[in-house]
């Protein structure tokens, strides 16, 4: 059985995220678990980025496959909602995916109190981000919406390249 379950996770751990594909779940931090249940059941566990995350069927669909074609008949994915995620649990690997894609990865906001509330700021962000292209820090907000929810449009002054910034959650 302990076979079947790192079998199970290691199927799941290469599932790459529908909205940013240079990642995988385990990279973005949303696979919050993978057990093998009695009867055989895979049960897969994520934490979306957020509740109305529109990729959630996806990830759900791409699950259920790679564990199929992983030799795993039964699958059941599971969604919770708590604790939140944050972009804190984006791992180091994923961060570097991020800035080697040309995405500006977050900062790390912290540790969060479980079940505590989650900060909302609803003011753009007043901290520097660097261009992922040259490293200059000399960079400007474009748009507070990427094309994910995640995600801020950013243009570097230095070397005039646009970016992807994915906000700090």
């Amino acid at each position: 059985m302990v076979t079947a379950i790192l079998d199970a996770r290691a199927a799941a751990e290469q599932v790459v995220d529908p909205e940013m594909p240079m990642l995988t779940l385990a990279d973005l931090g949303v696979l919050r678990g993978v057990e093998t249940a009695e009867d055989g059941t895979v049960v897969v566990t994520l934490t979306p980025t957020y509740s109305g995350c529109p990729a959630l069927d996806e990830m759900r669909a791409d699950l259920r496959r790679a564990l199929h074609a992983a030799g795993h008949e039964r699958v059941e994915v599971r969604t919770t909602y708590s604790p939140p995620w944050s972009t804190d649990w984006i791992s180091d690997e994923g961060r570097r995916k991020l800035a080697d894609a040309g995405v500006a990865p977050p900062d790390r906001i912290g540790p969060q109190a479980a079940g505590g509330a989650v900060p909302l700021t609803l003011a753009p962000p007043s901290r520097t981000v660097a261009c992922p292209q040259c490293g200059a820090r000399d960079t400007e907000e474009v748009s507070r919406f990427g094309p994910t929810a995640c995600t801020a449009l950013r243009r570097c002054r230095s070397c005039a390249e646009p970016f992807e910034h994915v906000k700090e959650i």
